[in-house]
């Protein structure tokens, strides 16, 4: 992985098993039967993992949540890169000037060489059933099996302020779109009568974290409230 692992704040470190400022647990055995994996562990490290998605174009979406079922403990991370290129490394794909349609009928053999990989940076891991946003003890295994959190995995993990500081402060990421992106499956992961007091709260956490920094602040608290206004209307 070229990018920069990821830093925590002093605080999340004081209490390795210090629980999120709302103590909100998740049914992982509800979360696992509720999708097959989409993805299996190809790299790690303790801050990141690499991960190839099951299907072709099949990656999760960008600032997804996601777990990956390994030992000692599962591992929650978020998605935050993700790419399609060829199995050879020396030969990149080339320009046929056909729709994807009519080269898998004419040369399906292209599509046999393509993968698709994504990128995933770790937010914590599960101690028990209650999520821990601090580095695991390990990092995730290879060829563990990823998958993708449920509504009740992601309302849990998304509850910890500590989720805001750890993405603000991740280097080498997008590190605004992606917490927009997350904030986005956030609401999504609610039902619509408690959406407005979530985004209430994290503009308040924004505030308090970006109070030196008014003009980014203020436009990742204008856009949150965007898409809130968007989802309200679909």
């Amino acid at each position: 992985m070229n990018q920069p692992l990821g830093t925590r704040s002093l605080d999340s470190f004081r209490d390795p098993l210090r629980r999120a400022s709302v103590d909100v647990s998740i049914d992982v055995d509800e979360g696992a039967a509720a999708s097959a994996h989409v993805g299996e562990v190809i790299e790690s490290s303790t801050a990141q993992w690499v991960a190839e998605s099951v299907r072709l174009n099949g990656a999760p979406a960008f600032g997804q949540f996601v777990r990956v079922e390994t030992e000692p403990l599962p591992i929650l991370g978020v998605v935050h890169n993700t790419r399609t290129q060829s199995l050879e490394a020396n030969r990149r794909p080339s320009a046929y000037g056909k729709s994807e349609e009519e080269l898998r009928l004419e040369q399906p053999q292209i599509f046999e060489l393509l993968r698709t990989h994504f990128d995933v940076f770790v937010l914590g891991y599960l101690d028990g059933t209650h999520p821990v946003l601090a580095y695991p003890p390990q990092p995730a295994r290879i060829h563990s099996f990823v998958h993708v959190c449920s509504s009740e995995q992601t309302r849990a993990v998304t509850a910890s302020e500590q989720l805001l500081r750890s993405l603000l402060e991740a280097p080498g990421l997008p590190t605004d779109e992606l917490l927009l992106a997350t904030l986005s499956h956030a609401l999504d992961a609610r039902e619509p009568a408690l959406r407005q007091a979530y985004v209430l709260r994290t503009g308040k956490e924004l505030s308090r974290l970006l109070r030196d920094d008014y003009d980014r602040l203020s436009a990742l608290v204008g856009r949150l409230k965007d898409r809130m206004n968007l989802k309200d209307s679909q």
